[in-house]
């Protein structure tokens, strides 16, 4: 969403951030009650569907493995994701509530970066997983073990909270008295009166540690499961091998996809592309993995399937 920064004094030399307020989508203020409905239904179908996975992780012994539990980490970290932006858009289009503070905005930037980089970090995780699975099928079990999984998961998010505060830290120190308006939700640091070099150069080097590294891991990780596929003699084994990844590979395609085409349009699209389809787009870019993820892995796998039919037919199936 688009937002003003309102600055304490008269003139551009005050150095005082007070508050923001949040415009929505710019241009199309006559249409915000059409536009929050996708983003309302989006939400809940997310809340919903991956509050259901994690019930059914947490319940069914037939997904007490790894995968599942990398799974259930996936869920809760989309749960607390939306829920950090959606309910403050949905404010602003329905109840026209534009004001936050500025220390409240840091909270939810951090938040917001700080658990995009948590899913991308459990993104990899299960490519490791599925390497494991696949390429020392005898050794899954001893490999990936509950405190292997639990002390990867914590470093993942150590990872996420170490690179991320920083970053928000270096916002915060600035002063800002440059103008009103930013171009996207998170280029607060455009409206700084200092150089804002060092919060530019550290924030792509974060990007780089995080994502960039998490997609080279994912690369590698299916460079060897497609030589270990490869070289099983049947088709049958080809179609099981794969079958097992298709899930995660579906994950991987919504949440890096929409992020990259985020990222490539608002560096490179210019004044070529509308000022609200960029705002509609970054907000989207973070709905579609939260929402379609459990949809996804719901339809999938057969084991969630089967989870999902013992849960609401369990006194016809006993």
């Amino acid at each position: 969403m688009e937002e003003e920064i309102i600055v304490s004094g008269a003139n551009s030399s005050s150095l005082t951030t007070g508050f923001f307020i949040l415009n929505g989508v710019p241009g199309l203020e006559a249409a915000h009650i059409w536009i929050s409905l996708p983003f309302c239904f989006m939400y809940i179908v997310a809340v919903v569907g991956n509050c259901g996975l994690i019930y059914l992780v947490s319940h069914e012994e037939a997904l007490h493995q790894p995968m599942y539990y990398f799974l259930a980490l996936i869920s809760f970290t989309d749960v607390i994701l939306c829920t950090t932006t959606v309910p403050n858009m949905l404010c602003i289009f329905w109840f026209n509530l534009k004001e936050i503070d500025f220390n409240t905005f840091l909270v939810q930037m951090f938040f917001v970066h700080m658990l995009t980089g948590m899913e991308s970090g459990v993104l990899m995780l299960m490519a490791l997983d599925r390497y494991v699975a696949i390429c020392y099928p005898l050794r899954y079990a001893t490999i990936l073990t509950n405190s292997v999984i639990a002390k990867v998961g914590l470093a993942t998010f150590l990872r996420s909270v170490i690179l991320i505060l920083p970053f928000t830290f270096l916002t915060k120190r600035l002063p800002y008295c440059r103008g009103n308006f930013i171009p996207h939700t998170m280029s607060v640091t455009k409206l700084s009166c200092r150089n804002f070099k060092v919060n530019a150069i550290y924030g792509l080097l974060a990007a780089l540690m995080i994502g960039g590294f998490d997609m080279v891991c994912i690369a590698v990780s299916y460079t060897m499961i497609l030589q270990a596929v490869v070289s099983l003699s049947s088709a049958d084994a080809h179609y099981k091998a794969f079958s097992t990844c298709t899930s995660h590979i579906c994950a991987i395609v919504i949440t890096y996809v929409p992020t990259l085409f985020t990222i490539f349009t608002h560096r490179f699209g210019g004044e070529s592309i509308p000022h609200h389809v960029h705002i509609i787009v970054a907000n989207l870019y973070l709905m579609f993995p939260t929402t379609l993820n459990p949809i996804v892995y719901g339809m999938k796998t057969k084991q969630i399937r089967e989870g999902v039919i013992k849960l609401f037919f369990k006194e016809k199936i006993s």
